[in-house]
């Protein structure tokens, strides 16, 4: 019986110790090695919109396909748009049309301008002539004043045609085809084969089309998404984790990351950057007082932040924004702490397999 109750004691004594080291490892471990289970992939969604309206007539594309770039995913109905088309090409024919009446209502007009400045000279001698005259009294004071009326009219009239002449050229431009009346023509027609063109609605890039609710014969409406696209090339992986878990973290800080979805397989990143706040701390000028956070706790919940990580190998195949993960960081300038590191993501790892 003594004997039992030493070796009880003596178990007893190791399990406490066991317990306090392991404690103690947790503690200084969460600031040299943490290590989290709340992380997941991301990714960038994607809410495709149509940039015109109209009905569908064809859905190039399935559920959770896979899409290159560039590849056609839906077509509207482009009548009314190619008709736009056509009656654009008729406006800017017209347009040109126009242009040449401008041109040669310049023509006109120089060869008016000319004829005024003819007018303008011999109106300016006449005048002269008489004046000169009506001041030695050999003409009278009327003749004078009529030839000075002529000489106003000329002149105004000179001055005239020269202004017809430049509003005429300001709207043609400085070559052919530069008038205002092609240039809106040409945008018109420009506009009307952009909407044309958006009648077919193509990849952005390489990625997954998933959640698809387009059927032949549905309205698109301008700017309203239709499709949700996952680039498959944006997908990173982010793990929150405890506020005083991330002050160690530096340059040299790397991680190893095992998923739910591929238990045993450990990959390595590399640190990218740390979120800079949390939404709860975000403050909006509202015109109200400060709320204030009030908690019972008396050890009160620990802040977790995002680490957002990184790898320059592609993230598996099998894996889809959401899909859960586990990350340890670690200094990668110190053996022990990696070596610790791997031994924890491994364990994690093996333990994907049950759960």
């Amino acid at each position: 019986m003594p004997h039992t109750q030493s070796t009880f004691r003596r178990w007893m004594r190791s399990l406490i110790v066991l317990f306090i080291a392991l404690m103690a490892y947790i503690i200084v471990a969460d600031r040299y090695a943490p290590l989290t289970t709340e992380s997941r992939v991301y990714g960038y969604v994607v809410q495709l919109a149509p940039e015109v309206s109209g009905p569908i007539t064809a859905v190039a594309i399935g559920n959770n396909q896979h899409v290159e770039k560039g590849q056609l995913l839906f077509t509207i109905n482009n009548s009314k748009y190619t008709i736009a088309v056509n009656k654009a090409k008729v406006a800017l024919q017209q347009a040109y049309e126009q242009e040449k009446s401008l041109y040669a209502q310049v023509e006109a007009a120089i060869a008016n301008t000319e004829s005024s400045h003819a007018n303008y000279n011999n109106a300016t001698a006449e005048y002269q002539r008489i004046s000169k005259l009506a001041k030695k009294n050999l003409v009278s004071t009327s003749m004078r004043d009529s030839a000075y009326a002529n000489y106003q009219a000329a002149r105004s009239t000179l001055h005239a045609y020269k202004q017809q002449t430049l509003a005429i050229k300001a709207k043609l431009g400085k070559r052919g085809g530069d008038s205002s009346l092609v240039m809106a023509a040409k945008n018109n027609l420009d506009q009307a084969e952009l909407d044309l063109s958006h009648t077919q609605i193509f990849a952005p890039n390489k990625g997954v089309i998933t959640n698809l609710q387009l059927e032949v014969g549905a309205m698109a409406t301008a700017n309203q998404p239709m499709l949700t696209f996952i680039p498959t090339d944006s997908l990173w992986v982010s793990a929150d984790f405890r506020e005083k878990a991330t002050t160690l973290i530096s340059k040299t800080s790397a991680a190893y990351v095992t998923y739910d979805a591929l238990p045993g397989q450990v990959f390595n990143f590399t640190v990218a950057n740390r979120d800079f706040g949390v939404a709860s701390a975000q403050q909006t000028a509202s015109g109200q007082l400060t709320s204030v956070e009030v908690s019972n706790r008396w050890v009160r919940d620990a802040q977790r932040i995002r680490v957002n990580l990184a790898s320059e190998q592609a993230i598996p195949s099998q894996l889809f924004v959401g899909s859960r993960a586990t990350v340890v960081l670690y200094p990668v300038d110190n053996v022990w702490w990696q070596t610790l590191a791997s031994m924890q993501i491994k364990l994690a790892g093996l333990l994907h397999y049950i759960y």
